[in-house]
């Protein structure tokens, strides 16, 4: 069979699987090539790629194993010539039968939505509907969605910070498509600043005569928005050129009444460089920070993983992980995806044994001794190993060896008794340290994200 046949086949059978969107998304697909294990698609729609992949993949396998009484695979591609050639074709078409086929209303709205989700630049899983909120991040959510309910009303500037990957992007992206479905009239766009550094070099560096009119383009595709997402700000460090830039389009979008929501992994004073008229103007409106999910977060999360994934896995798989990945919601996902593609490819149930075999969390913290969290934490603290195993009772010095305690009873799962030999101490004072630093994280955040960091420093 050659790949129009195989395609042909199993378009049919999805005319009747997927039939509410097949001739928005499916229809338009066109088969280029066939490696035996792969057919290659191409569209004539930027969207579909992603839309097809989130919504449609079960359907497009099932159908294309039916056609060729095997298990293959497909890529979809965005070919532009292709979109011109297909845009052509059905206008030529629709003048020669003198009428247009109405779309349903659902149709309608589904091919509006996608147009301005794609020129917004947004990703279509970051919504406000799939976001878990837990403690660290339930202020940022509500002033979030008081953006996204009153664009440029409340909080203009929103300023959303924290370290990397806690969510500022997928809140960030999750009001724009708020927007965009309760209020269509508006036009949104999401950038990263990286990307717009990169847009802005682009038309500064091209040649020709045309470079005012360029530049000109480029201000107003930034300009003439009526919600602007910057994503990472903090990529701005020492661009100077590019400074300027952001200055005069924030000033632009202010001055009218546009709503700014921008992300960054510090606050503006923290950023070097970066020009007072700026960090001001940064901090005008509302600044909020996201910080680590806490375990309880972090396992909701993973359910709400496992939910959008379709994947049954018992509940001790979810403990097992948020345990052990505690720095970050991507760290969580990778490694949730990671154990579900596993269970997956060998076809057997997402057990807590199977996670434990997969991801080897107990065997990296057995090679992790106490004196390696000890030098963590006196690293972070300033603080020496001899320091440690002194009697000094200073505050520093002992608060420090308190952490170092807790550290290193959480990573190795060492005995009180094995802590107290290597510390010098007493087997209780060992355990009053745990306890009580145990005990303080639940209500002081910057304790929590110091130790979070320190996990980051012994476990890599």
């Amino acid at each position: 069979m050659d790949f129009n046949e195989i395609w042909s086949i199993a378009k049919e059978e999805l005319k009747t699987t997927v039939p509410a969107t097949f001739n928005m998304w499916i229809e338009p697909l066109k088969a280029v090539s066939f490696d035996g294990n792969i057919l290659n698609l191409i569209t004539p729609h930027a969207l579909a790629p992603q839309l097809i992949k989130s919504q449609h993949d079960a359907k497009m396998l099932k159908a294309l194993k039916n056609a060729c009484n095997k298990n293959i695979s497909y890529t979809v591609i965005y070919d532009e010539d292709f979109a011109k050639r297909y845009q052509k074709e059905k206008r030529k078409e629709l003048a020669n039968l003198k009428k247009i086929t109405e779309k349903s209303e659902e149709e309608k709205l589904l091919d509006n939505l996608a147009q301005m989700q794609s020129s917004a630049n947004l990703n279509l899983k970051y919504k406000f509907s799939n976001f878990v909120v837990g403690e660290n991040s339930r202020f940022a959510h509500a002033a979030a969605m008081t953006v996204a309910q009153n664009p440029a009303k409340k909080y203009n500037p929103l300023f959303i910070y924290g370290a990397s990957g806690l969510g500022k992007t997928h809140l960030m992206q999750a009001i724009g498509h708020y927007i965009i479905f309760n209020k269509p009239k508006l036009k949104v766009k999401y950038i990263k600043t990286e990307e717009y550094f990169n847009e802005l070099i682009k038309n500064l560096q091209t040649g020709g005569n045309d470079k005012t009119n360029r530049m000109d383009k480029f201000r107003q595709k930034y300009r003439n928005v009526d919600v602007l997402l910057i994503d990472d700000i903090q990529f701005l460090e020492s661009k100077t050129f590019t400074m300027e830039e952001i200055f005069h389009t924030f000033d632009s979008l202010h001055n009218n009444n546009k709503q700014i929501v921008i992300t960054s992994d510090r606050l503006p004073k923290d950023i070097p460089t970066l020009p007072d008229r700026l960090r001001t103007r940064f901090e005008m409106g509302l600044m909020v920070d996201i910080t680590p999910p806490d375990f309880e977060t972090r396992v909701a999360i993973l359910k709400n993983l496992a939910e959008m994934a379709g994947v049954n896995a018992e509940f001790e798989v979810f403990e097992y992980i948020a345990k052990n990945f505690v720095n970050n919601v991507r760290e969580l996902e990778g490694a949730f995806n990671k154990v579900s593609a596993y269970a997956d490819i060998e076809k057997i149930d997402l057990t807590l044994d199977f996670a434990k075999k997969v991801l080897k969390c107990d065997d990296i913290k057995k090679q992790i001794t106490i004196a390696d969290t000890a030098k963590a934490v006196g690293e972070y603290y300033g603080v020496s190993i001899s320091d440690f195993l002194s009697s000094a009772r200073n505050q520093r010095v002992s608060s420090a060896r308190q952490v170092a305690v807790y550290v290193a009873r959480e990573i190795t799962q060492k005995s009180f008794e094995a802590i107290a030999d290597y510390f010098q101490k007493k087997h209780t004072t060992m355990l009053y340290s745990y306890d009580k630093v145990k005990n303080e994280i639940k209500t002081n955040k910057e304790l929590e994200n110091s130790i979070n960091e320190i996990r980051k420093m012994i476990i890599k």
